[in-house]
This record gives structure tokens, C-alpha cells and sequence, in this order.
């Protein structure tokens, strides 16, 4: 399985783009994927989203302008485990889901914030730049 990303280094810069490559094999470790997948960092919520899409074709788009790496980060895991519930558990794209509330949405919410807790203690010298801390 591959990951291509689009508008990376548009949106991080230095040890950031490490963190996002990190998460993302994070993200492939505890919630494997087969397909090779793409993911599209936007400015502008150019598709019909809030903050992020996942799409047939094993797209994934990410709202990443105005927004912190954390906030990025947590659309991204939640559209990860979208493709894998696409992927591995039989969900289908022609399918209608409850998008508030649907065990669907809610197992995307609960896993993407268990993943970012478990990365962020996995790596704390990533901590600053995830949070958008300084260094006094």
C-alpha cells in the first residue's frame, strides 16, 4: 500500500511534514489499508465537506488552511478509518449513512481520537509542532 500526498509541503514545512509521514503510517498500523490511497491537503473547502472527505477511489481531502496541525491531523485519522471501513469492513460508497450519530460516524469519531492520543504519547517530541506550541 501506497500513500501519495497532494499540497504537503504547501501546508508543513520542516519537522512537520515528518509528523504528518509519521501519523500516516501510524494511521496504517493500527487501522491497515490495502489499496493504494491519495491525500489532498486544501486551502478552501473546494468539495462538499466540513472539514475533510473521503471519496471513492481511496481519496482522501483535507481541509488544511487556517487550521492547526492537530485539527488536521484529527480530519485526516477520520477520514482514514473511513476508507478502511471502505476497505476492510464491507461499507459501500452507494450505501446511505447516517452522517450524526450512525455507528458509521461514530466509529470514525472514537477511533480518530484513540489514534491521536496513542500517537501523541508514542511520540512526544512531536508535541510542539502537533499543538502549535513555541519554544520559550
Amino acid at each position: 500500500m501506497k500513500v501519495r500526498f497532494k499540497g504537503l509541503e504547501t501546508f508543513f514545512h520542516d519537522g512537520e511534514v515528518d509528523v504528518i509521514k509519521d501519523f500516516v503510517k501510524f494511521l496504517q498500523s493500527q487501522a491497515p489499508l490495502n489499496e493504494d490511497i491519495t491525500i489532498t491537503l486544501l486551502e478552501n473547502r473546494d468539495l462538499p465537506m466540513t472539514t475533510g472527505v473521503r471519496m471513492p477511489g481511496s481519496e482522501i481531502f483535507v481541509l488544511a488552511g487556517g487550521r492547526l496541525m492537530i485539527d488536521i491531523m484529527r480530519t485526516l485519522s477520520h477520514e482514514w478509518i473511513h476508507e478502511f471501513q471502505h476497505q476492510k469492513l464491507g461499507v459501500k460508497d452507494f450505501e446511505k449513512h447516517k452522517d450524526i450519530g450512525g455507528p458509521i460516524e461514530n466509529m470514525a469519531n472514537i477511533l480518530s481520537g484513540i489514534f491521536l492520543k496513542k500517537f501523541d504519547k508514542k511520540y512526544p517530541n512531536y508535541s510542539a509542532l502537533i499543538y502549535g506550541e513555541t519554544q520559550s
